[in-house]
């Protein structure tokens, strides 16, 4: 019994040439199939973190409108005179904007735009930014 298991395990042979080529036709058709899938995940996973940041930059806002007495609109930027620099927590590479505009005790916030790897959110309102009905579009280079 032990000598007839001996001779198989010794009998055994690998892949054959045509079973090889079988197996690696199958995995090219898998990632044929599996990368453009995963790029579409990394696209919108890179929409969902502007979006996110947008969220952030309108918070952050608020925040600035609650610790400051504001009598006009006022344009709030990345860049500008009047940042959010403090209340953001995002990538220093994030270009953004809102107007904050005071009306009978309360504030609007509108003109939300911020801009990062190439993808832009522009001029929407709080309302579109929380109900999700915000559409990221592509930067030209070089514009």
């Amino acid at each position: 019994m032990i000598k007839n298991l001996k001779k198989r395990l010794k009998n055994q042979r690998g892949l054959t040439l045509v079973e090889l080529l079988a197996v690696i036709v199958i995995l090219g058709i898998v990632s044929a199939i599996a990368v453009p899938s995963i790029g579409g995940i990394i696209e919108k996973s890179k929409e969902d973190a502007l979006k996110a940041d947008a969220i952030q930059v309108l918070n952050a806002a608020k925040l600035y409108a609650s610790s400051t007495t504001i009598n006009a609109p006022t344009l709030l930027t990345d860049d500008g005179d009047k940042t959010l620099e403090q209340f953001l927590d995002i990538k220093s590479e994030t270009d953004y904007s809102i107007t904050i505009t005071p009306e009978d005790g309360a504030y609007t916030y509108a003109a939300i735009t911020i801009t990062r790897d190439g993808k832009t959110i522009s001029n929407v309102t709080e309302e579109n930014l929380l109900s999700d009905n915000v559409k990221v579009k592509e930067v030209k280079s070089g514009s």
